[in-house]
């Protein structure tokens, strides 16, 4: 079975995109109306196949809650402290700031997107 996708609600789709596509680098590469809502399928060529689909509900709640079953999105980046000099840039702040992970020979942090989901950077260390 070929993993596809992995969907959240968004917010607010601007600042969403912002931080997928201008911050992160994905691209918009398919967009799909349904009744209630636009699906926005997010892809680059690092990540293959599989994709992030933000979902923009028409009606929206007063927020989206973050339960606890759901983790985060881990992505690999090759230089740590220049995703930090971008993410001045953007106005971005750390959750938990970068660490080494002696033990899988990485250097991780966290930050969180505007809907609050947790995204973990991973920078190998050779």
């Amino acid at each position: 079975m070929k993993f596809l996708h992995a969907m959240i609600r968004v917010k607010d789709l601007n600042k969403s995109l912002r931080f997928y596509c201008d911050f992160l680098g994905f691209k918009i590469v398919k967009e799909k109306t349904l009744d209630d809502c636009k699906l926005y399928y997010l892809g680059n060529e690092e990540s293959g196949d599989i994709q992030i689909e933000l979902t923009d509900n028409f009606e929206k709640p007063e927020k989206y809650e973050n339960g606890n079953a759901f983790g985060h999105f881990a992505f690999q980046t090759d230089n740590m402290k220049n995703v930090e000099n971008i993410m001045k840039e953007f106005g971005y702040e750390w959750l938990y700031e970068p660490f080494n992970l002696s033990a899988v020979s990485s250097t991780i942090a966290f930050l969180k997107d505007p809907d609050g989901n947790e995204i973990e950077l991973i920078q190998k260390n050779i």
